[in-house]
């Protein structure tokens, strides 16, 4: 699977996507992450990607004809491929699209917007809007990382164990994982229940099943 990345500040994702699970998939040759600097395709000799909204308003917007240009440049290797846009307004991610993202067999194209946000035309180019929650960040950088993050670690052959999916956090819709607990078996008086040291496979996935959070925790 191929990530191509538009961004301003490309910089952001080597050392992301250089360590771990991300430089795992990578060494083993599941997945491909390639970054265009935004700024590559600015206007005029100082490499203009914003301006000023028209209507007025605060701040600036990504200009239309850059990223035009740098999504035309990277469908050039990659004609194929999907563009995802990070915006507030797009679908709220669930572990069920990263599940899909990673089986569907795809390459994606993700930009990054940056500033008070994008001139409505780049849409034309877009396959998907992505929302990763209610609340605002500086840029789409950090989004882009948490939701390929999530997906790569799906792609068959990057996480070890072949269950290690399957049994987690929103696997399935809204479940939460069991509680866990790893050596030692006391720590400060607090003790690990007994069933998990008991051996007893049927009893052990009962207790797990059964004390499985049914809610998020509170603030």
């Amino acid at each position: 699977m191929k990530f191509t990345i538009i961004s301003l500040f490309p910089e952001m994702f080597e050392k992301v996507f250089g360590t771990s699970m991300l430089w795992k998939a990578q060494d083993r040759q599941l997945v491909q992450f390639d970054y265009i600097n935004l700024r590559d395709f600015g206007l005029g000799p100082r490499h203009q990607v914003d301006d000023t909204p028209y209507g007025g308003g605060d701040g600036m917007l990504l200009r239309v004809e850059p990223i035009f240009a740098a999504v035309e440049h990277a469908k050039q290797s990659n004609p194929d491929a999907e563009v995802v846009l990070m915006t507030p307004k797009g679908k709220l991610w669930e572990q069920a699209d990263a599940q899909k993202y990673a089986t569907a067999g795809k390459n994606y194209i993700f930009i990054c917007p940056h500033y008070e946000g994008y001139d409505e035309r780049i849409l034309t180019l877009v396959d998907h809007q992505i929302c990763i929650g209610k609340f605002i960040l500086t840029g789409g950088e950090i989004p882009t990382m948490a939701v390929i993050d999530s997906i790569v670690r799906l792609i068959p052959g990057v996480l070890g164990g072949e269950q290690s999916a399957e049994i987690e956090s929103f696997s399935d819709g809204d479940n939460y994982e069991y509680p866990q607990y790893t050596k030692p078996a006391e720590f400060r008086g607090m003790k690990v229940p007994e069933i998990l040291l008991s051996g007893n496979h049927g009893a052990i996935a009962a207790w797990r099943t059964e004390n499985a959070p049914t809610k998020p925790a509170e603030d």
